[in-house]
């Protein structure tokens, strides 16, 4: 459960916001939202020898990754002897962030609790690995059908709704880079139009050979990483009704698409993207406290510039590493963390920005408060 914090001033919150009421994380920097915070002001180093975690040849010996990472440490043996990398990586964000909130999951209150979780494709391992075996196994004999459900996109967040007890509404989206702006999008939309009362909303990505194979491929010039994150989102009228003071505010979310083989149009689009937010938010570039980039690509940084978003640039990237679908998520846990250490303004809003190689644009906009 959450500490007791101050009430914000009634002024501060509206009926029909969408507000964040609690988040959880893992990541190399730290599993739960304070030892995240605190690795993340120390900016510690958390790219780690990766040799001994798989067979199979890696592109390169360190990557952002937890190597002693077990579902069973944090969760139990009951249940996880089959979870996949990537579905136990998401339930323990999804069980800290749970633990992070004042929300109390009921029988009441179950049907209207949901979650949203973003992903690039689910595990390519789980996928790769059960292909593989229809092919070199007898089958059926030597298939192992347990490990079927892993080779789904939808496994992690189907995962978790049962174990949560979750009857809302389930949805796994599936945007790369993107996918944590965009489950943002989707789950605002959602609250709003009275779809669900409360969702768990983030991205998972995992470390396995196949991701660091296909982000080597890619050319990014960033160590992979994995992690995942989750936020529990909820609307205004929940926190008045309750007295109950959130963690943000979810202010705007923008999308967009451009050719990313036209440098200069895509990056227009990109700025473009950027000030619709800013507008949709209310607020203007110069207030922005911070900004909490993607990645460090020319492309990116040049549409911030464009757009007058010159605020800090949290150092995501270079501490989390390319955790693709993850990458959003872990932007925003960073912005948090701030606000959760008091090391950020108090009600002050931050930009969180990402864009995709094959041309997808995303921004959101959010402010915070301290607990």
């Amino acid at each position: 459960m959450s500490q007791a914090r101050p009430a914000a001033p009634s002024a501060t919150l509206a009926a029909d916001g969408v507000y964040i009421t609690g988040w959880g994380v893992v990541s190399p920097l730290g599993i739960g939202a304070d030892d995240f915070g605190a690795a993340l002001a120390e900016e510690r180093d958390a790219l780690t020898d990766v040799t001994g975690m798989f067979e199979e040849k890696l592109p390169s010996p360190q990557a952002f990754a937890l190597p002693d990472f077990r579902a069973r440490d944090h969760l139990g043996r009951k249940g996880t002897r089959f979870f996949d990398r990537a579905t136990a990586l998401a339930l323990v964000a999804c069980d800290r962030a749970l633990a992070d909130t004042a929300l109390t999951v009921t029988d009441t209150n179950r049907g209207k609790v949901g979650l949203v979780l973003g992903t690039t494709s689910g595990s390519v391992k789980s996928t790769s690995d059960f292909s593989r075996d229809t092919i070199t196994q007898q089958r059926p004999y030597l298939v192992n059908p347990v490990l079927f459900p892993n080779a789904v996109m939808n496994c992690a967040a189907g995962q978790a709704a049962i174990w949560y007890g979750l009857k809302g509404v389930n949805t796994t989206l599936a945007a790369g880079r993107l996918a944590g702006i965009t489950a943002l999008r989707y789950a605002s939309r959602g609250l709003s139009w009275g779809d669900a009362d409360a969702l768990l909303v983030g991205a998972v990505e995992e470390f396995s050979p196949h991701n660091a194979w296909l982000t080597h491929a890619t050319g990014s010039s960033a160590p992979v990483g994995e992690g995942a994150a989750v936020f529990v989102l909820e609307r205004g009228e929940a926190l008045l009704s309750s007295g109950r003071r959130p963690d943000a505010e979810l202010l705007a979310v923008a999308s967009a698409y451009a050719d990313p083989t036209a440098p200069a149009e895509f990056t227009e689009a990109f700025a473009a993207c950027v000030r619709q937010a800013l507008h949709k938010a209310e607020v203007d570039p110069a207030d922005l406290w911070a900004v909490a980039p993607s990645s460090a690509d020319p492309v990116e940084t040049g549409a911030l510039d464009a757009a007058g978003a010159g605020a800090r640039h949290l150092p995501v990237t270079r501490l989390l590493g390319e955790c693709r679908a993850a990458q959003g998520a872990l932007q925003l846990a960073a912005v948090l963390a701030h606000h959760r250490r008091g090391t950020a303004p108090e009600g002050g809003p931050a930009l969180i920005t990402s864009f995709t190689p094959e041309g997808t644009i995303g921004a959101a906009v959010v402010r915070g408060w301290s607990r």
